[in-house]
């Protein structure tokens, strides 16, 4: 009986200590120092009102073979016209290609193989305790292809993340797309104790621009109004379901909720047991 009372003591105390450092942590993210933006771009050229890539080989990503050579046309930052202009080893005819426009520009690729950016999902651009500046994470991610990340948490802080968001958008950096989600409580001085802080707190988000919250976990009635509040503010979300904090909410509990993806698996094992909570842990 005495080892049973003591197992549950341990496991309330851990509960606790989970709850308190997640809070903490919200608090922290706003007060530490984050990361110098990035430089204004001083490499590159454009963006031109056309702009026609020549002869390359695409890679659609959708499982078909490659084809070419084709000519992509991009205006308005936009891709509008694919157009496959021949086959491997024919003449291509010049009447059939895409006409460039005044003031737009082309490059010959031929030669080149050209596919759709990549999307990193869940890309952290660092803080000032990685001691990576903005402007190299950006362009390793450019470097291998990468032109949108999602960024969890927001660890430089919403403003400085939202800031960087609009500087790419205008191509006066060399990034990729951000999408900021914030960290679930971030910017606030104390926890939340209540639903409606936490919808408060979501409204307040999509206010400074914030596309979506990431999440360890939170009291369950708490954490379902920020996921209710979310869906109402057409915002998505993530959650890294913190060991810790699984026993209260597993990825089957926050996808009810209307959780847009779960992070790195955490919280899928939990949801399969039908005979226990969490797994057994050896004491």
């Amino acid at each position: 009986m005495q080892g049973t009372i003591m197992g549950v003591l341990l496991r309330f105390l851990a509960l606790l200590a989970i709850a308190s450092s997640a809070a903490a942590l919200a608090a922290s993210e706003a007060e530490k120092p984050g990361v110098a933006p990035a430089p204004a771009r001083a490499e590159g050229e454009g963006p031109y009102p056309q702009l026609i890539l020549r002869g390359v080989t695409v890679i659609n990503g959708t499982g078909s073979p490659a084809f070419g050579p084709a000519d992509i046309v991009i205006e308005g930052n936009r891709i509008v016209n694919v157009r496959s202009v021949g086959a491997p080893g024919s003449p291509i005819k010049p009447e059939d290609r895409p006409k460039l426009k005044a003031g737009g520009r082309e490059m010959d690729l031929a030669g080149h193989y050209v596919m759709p950016g990549l999307i990193d999902l869940h890309g952290h651009i660092g803080g000032a305790e990685q001691g990576v500046p903005a402007e190299y994470v950006y362009k390793l991610w450019m470097g291998h292809g990468i032109t949108s990340i999602r960024d969890p948490g927001c660890g430089n802080g919403i403003d400085w993340c939202v800031s960087e968001e609009h500087r790419s958008a205008k191509s006066e950096i060399t990034a990729p797309r951000i999408f900021p989600y914030v960290f679930f409580g971030q910017g606030r001085d104390t926890p939340m104790t209540t639903p409606e802080q936490a919808r408060q707190w979501v409204r307040e988000m999509k206010a400074k621009g914030a596309v979506g919250m990431k999440c360890f976990g939170y009291r369950p009635d708490i954490l379902e109004a920020a996921f209710d509040e979310l869906k109402k503010q057409g915002m998505q979300s993530a959650c890294h379901h913190a060991q810790l904090d699984v026993a209260r909410v597993n990825v089957l509990t926050t996808a009810r909720w209307g959780l847009t993806t779960m992070e790195h698996w955490y919280g899928l094992p939990e949801a399969l047991f039908d005979d226990r909570t969490v797994q057994d842990y050896p004491a």
